[in-house]
């Protein structure tokens, strides 16, 4: 409770000309963001089936029945890439089921047991593939596991520890969570598909989640405008550093099987473009955390300590800083690491040099985007540092000297 007070005393210590300036620094930004959200909005965005054809047809079913089976030769629900053969293991499953036009009814399909693939048992909630030929014979096939009620229920637990730990604030978190997916699939992914570059988009779409996520979050005070005008400073160093190195490097986007995919079915999409949108957008949410972290052990160093000046507020917040960027750094590296690591084990199988494996265009995208993010995260910690440290200790014009001295004394 006197924590809550203490902090807002101290955003209300800040002079009416701090906060005009505050307002006037950021609202060409806020102005950029609505401008260009209004020329990027995917007003015509193509349907999925312009793009990749007919969407599947998949119903949700549970297994009863469970048996070897046969898995005849020309079985058609035999699952996508599995092997049709006697000795291979194969299982009549039958099931029920849960909506569909057969809804109700029991379905068999064929599925092939082997290294790798699912392990179905009775009981089991599976997601059915329905297909028809052209003689009107329909039939299914094993597609996926339903995954709605753990997930559901990890979500729950998830919202409950936010809202239990962060209360109103943690509420307002999950508000801009929810803004931030909302942005993310009305308007960066559909723009994307529709042509528009992705860099300009990523970079309007990560700057309005910006905005919604730091001042709904944390509210409209001097802090948080500290921590949105580091988080821009830092971006606009990604992009430049993103779009030099993706240059230089001569990336060409194709790395994956997605992004050739992607290119098949939405060849309108610029693919470089896309590596540098998802650069911009994966550093942001990492920037968030520092930059608000920043700004505020600059605002509680100051509440401890009323009368340090800038200078002492910026040495010492800027060691929280560097203890902060050091663990970050490791965990970016190391989320890519685990995240990555079937595809890290193989290189290791194929025995390639170690030299050839990190320039090759999979992992190295991935080292640029580590490397250039870390560097943007690098740069924030010191800049949103300063401005919070003068936005802070301004008192009346007092001159910072006397400020360090802790004199009483006002200058006009």
């Amino acid at each position: 409770m006197s924590h809550a007070h203490d902090h807002r005393a101290s955003h209300a210590e800040v002079p009416a000309r701090v906060r005009r300036l505050l307002v006037i620094a950021v609202a060409p930004f806020a102005v950029a963001t609505v401008l260009g959200l209004a020329v990027l909005w995917p007003r015509d965005a193509p349907s999925r089936s312009t793009l990749a054809g007919p969407a599947p047809e998949l119903y949700n079913a549970t297994i009863v029945g469970h048996e070897p089976g046969s898995c005849g030769a020309a079985a058609p629900g035999v699952a996508s890439g599995q092997e049709s053969s006697a000795d291979s293991g194969c299982l009549d499953i039958t099931l029920v089921l849960e909506d569909g036009p057969e809804r109700g009814e029991r379905q068999t399909i064929f599925f092939t047991e082997g290294p790798g693939a699912a392990k179905l048992d009775l009981g089991d909630r599976i997601v059915a593939g329905r297909s028809e030929d052209s003689a009107g014979v329909v039939s299914y096939y094993f597609a996926d596991f339903q995954r709605r009620t753990p997930m559901l229920a990890l979500g729950v637990v998830f919202v409950i520890a936010v809202v239990l730990f962060g209360r109103r604030r943690g509420l307002a978190a999950l508000a801009s969570l929810a803004v931030s997916l909302a942005v993310l699939i009305k308007f960066v992914l559909p723009a994307i598909l529709t042509g528009k570059s992705p860099l300009a988009v990523a970079v309007v779409g990560a700057a309005s989640v910006m905005f919604v996520a730091l001042y709904v979050t944390h509210g409209f005070n001097p802090q948080t405008t500290a921590a949105v005008l580091g988080t821009l400073v830092s971006l606009t160093l990604i992009c430049v550093l993103g779009a030099l190195f993706v240059r230089l490097s001569h990336f060409t986007g194709l790395a994956t099987e997605e992004a050739g995919f992607l290119q098949l079915s939405a060849g309108s999409v610029n693919l470089q473009g896309l590596l540098l949108g998802g650069l911009v957008i994966g550093s942001l949410g990492v920037l968030d955390d520092v930059t608000v972290t920043q700004a505020s052990a600059v605002w509680q160093l100051h509440d401890a300590n009323p009368a340090a000046g800038a200078r002492s507020l910026y040495r010492s917040a800027l060691e929280i800083g560097r203890d902060h960027i050091a663990s970050t750094v490791n965990t970016l590296v190391l989320a890519y690491a685990g995240a990555s690591l079937p595809l890290l084990i193989l290189f290791v199988i194929a025995g390639p040099r170690f030299s050839n494996v990190i320039t090759s265009e999979t992992v190295a995208e991935e080292i640029v985007r580590t490397l250039v993010g870390s560097i943007g995260l690098v740069a924030s910690v010191p800049v949103t540092t300063a401005l919070a440290a003068f936005i802070v200790t301004q008192r009346d014009g007092a001159p910072e000297e006397e400020r360090e001295r802790g004199s009483a004394t006002d200058v006009d």
